[in-house]
């Protein structure tokens, strides 16, 4: 097959981290399809120079080609140029590693659905664009996401909750939805490429993330406040040190600072709901995100070690469970369903 991945986030947080890593496996795995990635301009010259070391060491007999494409996401421009630039190529099967698919795309391709987190809570707060133009994106975002995953071939879901959130909101039948769990980086994984400082005493919580409204890093504040109260002398100052990682989402796709803490063996406190207790089952403090004083209790317990020890070693062995190389081995599965 020629496949087509649309690399436009590589080297951005979140998606782009899966994008990067799913190309890398891939590359390793795959002797038989050939490549065409699609990424920014800025991006060219690192992502090249990052495939021409993977292909020196997988000596891979692929052919892989690399497209400048000056194209962002979410904009008008994705819509009525990128699926020309996609057609040139007479693709097999595309790879969009993110919802936002040009509408006019009409070859085969597959999507992964990270989360449908605006679905519950629109990102408006922390938008720049006044309210109207913003309420304009978010029905387009709804009618992009919903033409994608009804027009693809098969759509990859990083967890069973965002499985079920696509069948439940977008109307979606099951068979046609595949989970594949995403994976904690090796770089960040392996506590040996972390040098504990041992200069810094110091105890300290460890919030990963940015702040858009899910996220709930206000009432994280407020609770750490309410801490406080318990030990006035306390402060804030990575995974490998931290009392613990405290996750405080409403919604999560996913979670990958939370696996990254379990394979660190770092305490984790977390929100109770779906996506996190499915990442981190029985291997973490959960507490009511919507209650900043049971976040606050929890946080003392991590605080004053008045927890089963057994949760970060169980945490641990949990998080060896997951792996790139074993995503890149599924998702190649799905472009073979695909195009059968």
């Amino acid at each position: 097959m020629k496949i087509g991945i649309d690399a436009r986030l590589f080297n951005q947080t979140g998606v782009g981290r899966y994008t990067s890593n799913l190309i890398e496996n891939l590359l390793k795995i795959d002797k038989n399809n050939n490549y065409v990635l699609f990424v920014r301009n800025e991006d060219f010259d690192q992502v090249k120079l990052k495939i021409k070391n993977l292909t020196r060491s997988t000596s891979s007999g692929q052919e892989l080609k690399i497209i400048r494409v000056d194209i962002p996401w979410h904009s008008i421009k994705e819509q009525v140029y990128f699926s020309q630039i996609l057609n040139n190529e007479n693709l097999d099967l595309v790879h969009f590693p993110y919802f936002s698919v040009p509408i006019s795309y009409n070859r085969p391709f597959i999507v992964t659905i990270h989360d449908l987190i605006i679905h519950h809570f629109p990102t408006g707060k922390a938008s720049t664009h006044p309210s109207f133009i913003y309420m304009l994106k978010i029905l387009g975002y709804k009618y992009v996401i919903s033409r994608a995953c009804k027009n693809a071939k098969k759509i990859i879901a990083v967890s069973k909750a965002t499985k079920d959130e696509i069948v439940d909101h977008l109307k979606i039948p099951e068979d046609k939805i595949s989970v594949i769990y995403e994976a904690a980086d090796q770089q960040i994984s392996n506590p040996k490429s972390q040098i504990a400082n041992k200069s810094i005493n110091t105890k300290y919580f460890l919030y990963v993330g940015n702040v858009y409204p899910h996220k709930n890093v206000e009432k994280l504040i407020n609770a750490f406040e309410i801490l406080l109260q318990y030990f006035p002398n306390a402060e804030s100052n990575l995974y490998k040190n931290a009392v613990a990682l405290v996750v405080p989402s409403l919604m999560e796709g996913f979670g990958l600072p939370p696996l990254e803490a379990m394979s660190n063996m770092c305490l984790v406190l977390a929100s109770d709901i779906k996506a996190l207790k499915e990442i981190c089952g029985e291997d973490a403090l959960y507490f009511d995100p919507y209650d900043e004083n049971d976040m606050a209790e929890k946080m003392k317990a991590a605080y004053l070690g008045e927890f089963d020890r057994e949760i970060i070693e169980r945490g641990f062995e949990r998080s060896k469970e997951f792996s790139w190389r074993k995503m890149a081995k599924e998702t190649l599965k799905i472009y073979k369903d695909a195009i059968r």
